[in-house]
């Protein structure tokens, strides 16, 4: 079985992603077809499968051409330049569904510390926030902790952070109208609230969304609604929609950058950190840090030509 290694820069970076790809043609004694996605922007590196022995079981890996070792090889060769990549076999590489996170990956902020800035205590949310992301506290107790220091925050105060602060990430369109025009199913899946995600979801052109209810009691903040959709839930809720829709876990591409998103990026066929904390990008199949969202098509195998705008 074929691996390919998807290498993306930000635009006009030609001579990095040469220099990357030569290094890998070098390591790997010229084994690599070479293909553009985008001229200067992304490229695809496709290894052939190795003769395996007669009595090899199927779809096994061999020597070099394992992916934990091209993995490896590919870092090495990447170095520090500022570029992404991606290792993976070639089959079911397009993926059916695409589900993602939504605080610092979809959009650029972190909602509840947006909602925070209001009241005076953002430094005293973020800081929570910021630890619940790292995976060193509980999500479904630091939430409850958070909205307990926001009690009283009035409906329109919210309504406001989300008109006025909230921003869709570059590509995040792109993605998911990619996707969806391939005939992929899209969900938002989030440890926020459902306020921000039903109108961040239309924007960006997801066809689902799934986060927390926020209580209200007379106009004004009051609680969150139990059971409290954390990383077990976003796992539960990935599954869910894969079942609906008759898709098995190959099928489906996760990104996300919190603690929180880990069951879900891990159960997918390819999940991916984006611009991650270090416990979320040691163990996802891929890491964007330098680009946007659209080397998740990359990644795919789709070309800049294929994108929908």
């Amino acid at each position: 079985m074929e691996i390919v290694i998807t290498v993306t820069a930000i635009p006009s970076q030609e001579d990095l992603l040469l220099d990357a790809a030569a290094a890998l043609q070098r390591d790997l004694n010229g084994a690599l077809e070479f293909r553009w996605l985008a001229r200067g922007e992304a490229i695809d590196l496709i290894l052939p499968p190795p003769e395996s022995p007669p009595d090899a079981p199927s779809g096994a890996d061999f020597g070099r051409a394992g992916i934990a070792h091209v993995k490896e090889m590919t870092a090495e060769a990447v170095g520090d330049r500022p570029l992404d990549w991606c290792v993976q076999r070639t089959a079911s590489r397009k993926k059916r569904m695409l589900v993602a996170d939504m605080d610092s990956t979809i959009i650029g902020q972190e909602s509840l510390d947006e909602m925070a800035e209001l009241r005076g205590i953002r430094p005293e949310i973020a800081a929570i926030t910021e630890r619940a992301m790292r995976g060193e506290l509980d999500f479904e107790a630091s939430l409850r902790e958070r909205i307990g220091l926001l009690k009283g925050l009035r409906a329109a105060d919210v309504e406001h952070v989300l008109h006025d602060r909230i921003t869709l990430n570059f590509g995040a369109r792109t993605l998911a109208g990619t996707m969806k025009a391939n005939g992929a199913h899209t969900v938002l899946v989030s440890g926020s609230f459902t306020i921000f995600t039903h109108t961040v979801a239309a924007r960006a052109g997801f066809a689902r969304d799934r986060a927390n209810v926020i209580l209200w009691e007379n106009g004004h903040l009051a609680g969150v609604a139990e059971p409290i959709l954390g990383r077990a839930a976003k796992l539960a809720a990935i599954k869910e929609e894969a079942a609906g829709h008759g898709l098995s876990p190959a099928e489906v591409i996760a990104v996300g950058d919190g603690a929180n998103d880990l069951g879900m990026l891990k159960w997918a066929g390819l999940g991916v950190a984006y611009r991650a904390k270090p416990v979320v990008a040691a163990e996802a199949d891929a890491r964007v840090n330098y680009t946007d969202l659209t080397s998740l098509l990359y990644f795919q195998g789709y070309t800049r030509d294929e994108f929908v705008d």
